[in-house]
């Protein structure tokens, strides 16, 4: 696991979105690409932080709907429904940056598989963004990427690279 290294197994090029973009685009491009994350880039491509969905998730979190008792066919609202509709009219308005993540786990195109997959466990992450010297975003490595470079270190024979049986 050692031989293969973060840059053979990373993804590139990245779905990535800057940090002024809306927390309503964030769904759109999350949705369109069927991603549950991405990175938040500035304008020259450096990493600035993550996002996910349950970074949307937690900011919905806030957004709860009125109260309300249903009479026969009327239902009477104990709550306003105008401050709730400006709540969600608010919550969707807010930009990636009110919702990142600032302090991302990242890796570079030389770290180990065996460091990337210890990484991703210990800190409980689904995808690290793999970034330059410079911290500029070079690709993206997702649970699933590991997994394949896991599964291309066993031959045909079923024997991984030190020749030990499966």
């Amino acid at each position: 696991m050692d031989k293969v290294k973060a840059g053979d197994i990373m993804s590139f090029p990245v779905v990535t979105i800057e940090p002024g973009a809306t927390v309503r685009e964030l769904a759109a491009v999350l949705a369109d690409n069927n991603i549950s994350g991405l990175p938040v880039v500035d304008e020259d491509g450096k990493l600035l932080g993550v996002v996910s969905e349950e970074d949307l998730l937690l900011l919905d979190a806030d957004l709860h709907f009125p109260r309300y008792v249903q009479v026969f066919d009327s239902v009477i609202f104990l709550e306003s429904v105008r401050k709730f509709e400006e709540r969600f009219r608010k919550a969707f308005a807010a930009k990636v940056s009110d919702v990142m993540s600032r302090d991302p786990v990242i890796v570079t195109k030389e770290a180990t598989l065996r460091e990337v997959a210890t990484l991703m466990s210990r800190k409980d992450v689904n995808r690290l963004p793999v970034v330059d010297e410079t911290g500029h975003l070079l690709g993206i490595i997702a649970r699933g990427d590991v997994l394949r470079g896991i599964a291309a270190l066993q031959d045909p024979n079923g024997e991984d690279e030190k020749g030990a049986g499966a």
